[in-house]
């Protein structure tokens, strides 16, 4: 019953006795709910910075053994080469034929390695010269197109497309 000397919005106000403690143990519950939640994402997430921290832990040893062994299949081919010239040295009393022989094998077995490791030769007689690809140490008056190559001093070489070295031209000019 509402007191009459009270206003009638203070009776509907004023929570009845038992109702009032009903909600505290549920806020209690809840905030005991967020808290394990809170903590359960905090282990989550130190498990997931830990293992990003793992990963790139083990992709910067990947990094460093890739360097270290990279040249290890093209050594590998290169033993053969080896192989070869130490046996023409071991010969005693070699033949000019003999030591011709030995060296186009050799150098057979050097291109071998060269192709299978991704090595090819820049051999650019009679083309265009390429800045890029070729160093030109000389110009000559000749027949030719103007910046043609006439002559290679030395081989260039690539691996795959990007140059090891230039080869070393001669490149011909208009005559005057």
């Amino acid at each position: 019953m509402q007191d009459p000397n009270t206003p009638a919005e203070e009776n509907a106000a004023a929570p009845a006795g038992p109702a009032a403690t009903d909600t505290t143990p549920n806020l209690e519950e809840a905030i005991r709910q967020a808290e394990l939640k809170a903590e359960e994402h905090h282990d989550a997430w130190l498990r997931a910075k830990a293992e990003t921290e793992n990963v790139r832990r083990r992709a910067q040893e990947d990094i460093a053994k890739a360097s270290r062994y990279a040249i290890e299949k093209f050594a590998g081919e290169l033993l053969a080469v080896r192989d070869s010239l130490e046996a023409a040295l071991a010969i005693d009393t070699p033949s000019v034929d003999s030591l011709k022989e030995g060296s186009e094998l050799t150098l057979r077995q050097l291109s071998a390695a060269f192709e299978k490791s991704g090595l090819t030769t820049i051999d650019p007689v009679g083309e265009k010269f390429d800045p890029h690809r070729h160093q030109a140490i000389s110009m000559l008056e000749s027949e030719q197109e103007p910046n043609t190559v006439i002559t290679v001093l030395q081989k260039g070489y690539l691996i795959g497309e990007r140059v090891l070295r230039p080869a070393l031209v001669i490149v011909s000019r208009a005559k005057s």
